[in-house]
This record gives structure tokens, sequence and C-alpha cells, in this order.
């Protein structure tokens, strides 16, 4: 094989099926045939040109799982030629900056962004680092699997540093790609889940995937009903929307924890002296390390926590990045290379 066919965003707003030249990997690297695709909210930043430091052409997508095809010098031993493993958002730290010097490998400020500032899986062949390398176990389908490599890590791994214990309230915000999976994690891990969401629609899907109790913010206020229920000691906010996010701290537990995984444009608007008076904690997260990621993996087999998803081919990744986009898609796609 000299070529390959990839989804390229020649510009941005502007997707086209092309063939390029297969790379050969460079040190430290790995080549990859893909399996499966994910497509994130998270990919509008390439398609649409929103952010500042991807160059064009570029291939999108960053929940990717594949074979190694070929390896390039200085790959760990543990990777070997026909091995299936994924890449996720983040490409592979460096090893060398001060945060990997640390060992926060989540935060190396070397690392390529999968998909934005180096080409991703809507492709059918990738290049990648091989420190950004996860291994898939066998018992997970490449199309399950590829989901988790973004939404399912950053739901666990927020989930695992909130602090809650077995027994815990734990509001989950928001019943998408991410909270769906959140719901599930959540309520394997034993807490007591609350999911609010916008909608009567999805209140059987919410309690279908775990949650305990669903609040519609259409039809009652999310925080008297929190309240009512002892207050949380974690609110998991998945949404984009400050606003209603922000509305929900005030349904926290005295020392409880608001969670974000949700990355909105907007400021959160949250009190000081609410904060202060009831020593609430406010944290972000972001993602995994690869070993974080394969734990989460393996925690998913044990419990069967599974995305739901949809799945559409290569040729149609242009259409199925718009029904994602356009709310059209439940929960999750995925482009398979085998269709």
């Amino acid at each position: 094989m000299n070529t390959f066919k990839a989804m390229q965003i020649t510009e941005p707003g502007r997707m086209e099926l092309v063939e390029r030249p297969v790379p050969v990997p460079g040190y430290g690297e790995v080549l990859l045939k893909v399996e499966a695709c994910g497509i994130c909210g998270a990919d509008s930043g390439a398609v649409e040109g929103l952010e500042k430091n991807t160059t064009y052409p570029r291939i999108p997508g960053h929940e990717v799982v594949g074979r190694i095809l070929s390896l390039g010098q200085g790959v760990p031993s543990y990777l070997s030629e026909g091995q299936r493993v994924g890449v996720g958002r983040l490409g592979g730290y460096c090893g060398e900056c001060e945060q990997c010097r640390q060992g926060q490998f989540v935060l190396c400020t070397d690392q390529p962004v999968t998909g934005s500032s180096c080409d991703g899986g809507y492709a059918e062949i990738m290049l990648a680092r091989a420190t950004g390398l996860v291994l898939i176990p066998d018992d997970l389908l490449s199309a399950e699997a590829a989901p988790l490599l973004c939404a399912g890590i950053a739901t666990f791994n927020a989930l695992t540093k909130s602090g809650a214990r077995p027994g815990d309230t734990v509001v989950i915000q928001g019943i998408g790609g991410l909270g769906h999976l959140a719901i599930q994690y959540a309520q394997k891990m034993g807490y007591k889940v609350i999911a609010v969401g916008r909608g009567s629609d999805i209140r059987q899907d919410a309690l279908n995937l775990g949650a305990h109790q669903y609040i519609d913010t259409l039809e009652s206020d999310p925080v008297a009903e929190i309240k009512k229920a002892g207050g949380a000691q974690v609110i998991l906010t998945t949404i984009t929307n400050s606003e209603a996010a922000s509305g929900l701290v005030k349904a926290l537990a005295p020392q409880g924890k608001f969670m974000v995984v949700g990355a909105g444009s907007s400021p959160l608007l949250i009190m000081p002296g609410a904060m202060v008076g009831n020593e609430l904690r406010l944290e972000g997260s972001l993602t995994g390390t690869p070993y974080e990621t394969e734990r989460a993996l393996k925690f998913s087999l044990l419990t069967s926590v599974r995305a739901q998803i949809e799945t559409a081919p290569l040729a149609e990744a242009e259409s199925a990045y718009q029904r994602m986009r356009s709310g059209d898609v439940k929960f999750r796609m995925v482009l398979r290379m085998d269709l």
C-alpha cells in the first residue's frame, strides 16, 4: 500500500475525501491501520477553524483505534506490529518538559493534539507518538473502545478524582455524549446518581443508563429537587452552557465539589461567599494518561459500561459529522473503516 484514503479538512468548513502517500514513522512513532474513529464535538475546532493552532490541510479525529503496521526507532518494547492500540485527544507526552518531569503527563507542554495540531483518525492510516498509545483489551470491539478514549476517560477520571464515596449523591448535568457515560460510571461506582437534563424525552434514557432520579429542568427547579435529597457531594457538569452550569452550584452540600468537563465559551458565575461559607471546591478535569485510560477501559469491561453509538463509513464522515453537530445523533457517532 503506497497511498491511503482520508477525510481531510482542506480549509475551515471544507471536508473532502483524498488520497495521501503512506508516511514512514519517525523516532518514537508508530504507523497505525485505523479500524475505528469516534466523531466528537471537539472535532469542530479543526473542522470549523475554531482553534488558533490548527494548520491546514488537516485530518480530524481523536478517538482512534487501530493496529500497529510498523514502528519507528525508539519505540518501547511492549509495543509490536499487529497490536491493537488507541489514541485519544492528547497525542503523546514529550517526557522532558517540567510537567512531564513531575509526572503530570496530561499537562505536558510539548504534546500534539490529535486531529488538531497533528493529523487524526478520519483516515485509513495514521501516525502516532508511542507515548500516547493506549492498549485496547481483546474483548472490547474497536468501535466500542473509540468513544471511551475521550468521553469515557474524561468522565471516568473526573469521577475518580472527585473524592465521592460509595453512597454519596452525585449529580450528572447533561445526558449527551459525555453525560450518558458519566451516569453509567457513577452508578457502577456505587453513587446515588441524579441526572439533570432538559426535556422529558430523555427521562427514560437517563433511568435506563443507571440514574436513580431524573430531573427535567423544564418541569422543576433542579436545585430545590437536589436539596430535597440532601444536596450533592459532587456535581459533574458535562454541558457547555456556563449559565446553566453555574446555577447548579447552589445544590452542593457543604464541602461539596463541582467538577467541570464541559468547556463552555463564557465564564462560570459563582458567588465567592457561597464557595467560602460552605467550603465548596471547583475543579476542572481534562482527560487522563494512557495508563489511566487503560484502567477506564478495564473498568468498562468489568462493569459493562458502553458508549451508545451509531456507525458510518469513512466516505460518509462529513454527513456523520453534521448529524452529530446538529444533535441528530443521540449519544456518540463512530466511523468504521470496514464499512
